[in-house]
């Protein structure tokens, strides 16, 4: 991967690290985070102030350009939410399935019962900050609605009940790889990877 730009990964959530090296793979040569870099407190108001946080704390701790992200499910018939508390909808320890639990049980209780009333986005904000203090943040977004129920067996997190628009009616967890090629993740490391090369 000689000539490649290289970044440190921020994430400490295996799953997102696996979807980044299979986005990144051939454009980015991706370091794996400092072993010794404790949880980053991510209290920031928004998505972008979180995927700033916590490639601020791994450039620092590994002395190299780092990339992180923050990821949040915006649906509008809770006003947005989870959103930037899209990892802790259920609480602090809660599982892919609590929170899934929870999202389905609030569109219950607003009574959003048809696609168009569970219309919803995933949104991804990823962040480079390089020891020099430069900075780069892109974003990458897409549309879709929540299913009643979880559907399929792949993906993590929400992905059993978000139907993008683009996918013929399959939730992210019925797409396998074919996911990567519309999903929020996808579309935000690949506009990093186009500003890198950009900047060369």
């Amino acid at each position: 991967m000689a000539g490649l730009p290289r970044l440190v990964c921020g994430s400490a959530n295996p799953d997102k690290v696996a979807e980044i090296a299979l986005v990144l793979d051939g454009l980015v040569e991706l370091r794996p985070r400092p072993s010794n870099l404790g949880e980053v407190v991510e209290d920031a108001s928004d998505l972008e102030g979180n995927a700033r946080l916590k490639a601020a704390a791994v450039c620092k701790a590994a002395g190299a350009a780092a990339v992180s992200d923050d990821t949040g499910l915006e649906v509008d018939a809770l006003d947005g939410a989870p959103g930037v508390f899209s990892a802790r909808y259920a609480g602090a320890d809660a599982s892919y399935q609590d929170n899934v639990d929870k999202l389905l049980a609030e569109l219950d209780r607003v009574g959003a019962a048809t696609p168009t009333q569970r219309r919803a986005r995933f949104r991804t904000a990823v962040m480079v900050v390089w020891p020099d203090g430069r900075e780069l943040c892109v974003e990458g977004v897409v549309e879709g609605h929540i299913a009643r129920g979880p559907t399929g067996a792949g993906g993590f997190g929400y992905d059993p009940v978000f139907v993008p628009d683009e996918a013929d009616g399959r939730t992210f967890a019925q797409m396998g790889h074919d996911k990567h090629e519309i999903s929020h993740r996808g579309r935000a490391f690949r506009a990093l990877a186009s500003s890198l090369a950009d900047q060369r």
